[in-house]
């Protein structure tokens, strides 16, 4: 039973940090740079810790940059505030995800500026044969250590669990929380203490300040993991944090 325990919570954890540190952070809003090498790197990273559910960064990116500039209005790719499920909303956003990964969906060039893009390999990663690969492996961790009935129902959400950390922010985090920003949309910072998602739940910080690599800082409670590890990456050269616009000590003692 520990095994599948520690299993699970280390895919969950390491899935989701590739997805807000690589995909979301950098692919979608440049809060740092990296060597074309590094991030070949960080796409084969991706594709490990993700694996059956893995994301193209592509496809990602560019959604996310149209749900900023849509935000809960008509055009946005996932808001609560025009889907009437959790479910309706989870499909939308793969229909157009995948519209825009496979280039069915003619995109407004400001969008993909500077987006990542590997297709030779997103070919592979994002292929039935490796999903089914991963999955496959998955399942034999259970059958080898799963020695109670219930362990089996926390497989299905390995399977998916790049949808559904998308999910928990797309829609908890437009709907329930508390804001420290009036913001021209819905969101909310879900989590006073962001044990769960990493950061990515301090989503009206984010949505009021989209570049800066810290997603967390505004109040004294707001913990933001990832940047941490990004602050560390940047001391070791791996990555190069952007100069981008922090929030002023005003806005900050203003919140708290």
């Amino acid at each position: 039973m520990l095994v599948i325990l520690i299993f699970f919570v280390a895919h969950w954890y390491l899935s989701l940090f590739f997805q807000t540190f690589f995909m979301h952070r950098y692919a979608s809003h440049r809060a740092f740079t990296m060597s074309k090498t590094t991030e070949k790197v960080f796409f084969i990273l991706t594709w490990i810790f993700q694996g059956s559910n893995y994301l193209s960064a592509y496809g990602y990116a560019i959604m996310h940059r149209m749900h900023h500039a849509f935000a809960d209005t008509p055009n946005d790719p996932h808001s609560p505030k025009y889907d009437e499920s959790i479910w309706k909303m989870m499909w939308k956003t793969k229909t157009i995800y995948s519209a825009i990964t496979n280039k069915k969906m003619i995109v407004d060039e400001r969008f993909t500026e500077g987006v990542p893009e590997w297709q030779a390999f997103d070919r592979i990663a994002r292929s039935w044969v490796s999903r089914i690969f991963w999955g496959g492996i998955y399942t034999m961790v259970y059958i080898q250590f799963a020695t109670e009935w219930w362990l089996w129902l926390l497989l299905p959400i390995q399977y998916m669990l790049s949808p559904i950390h998308g999910a928990i922010i797309n829609w908890f985090a437009h709907k329930y929380g508390y804001i420290n920003f009036k913001v021209g949309d819905t969101s909310k910072n879900f989590l006073p203490v962001d044990f769960l998602m990493m950061g990515e739940s301090y989503h009206n910080n984010h949505h009021k300040y989209g570049s800066r690599a810290n997603f967390g800082g505004i109040r004294w409670h707001e913990i933001d993991p990832t940047y941490y590890i990004i602050l560390l990456l940047d001391k070791l050269g791996v990555i190069k944090l952007a100069k981008s616009k922090e929030v002023a000590v005003a806005d900050v003692k203003k919140a708290a």
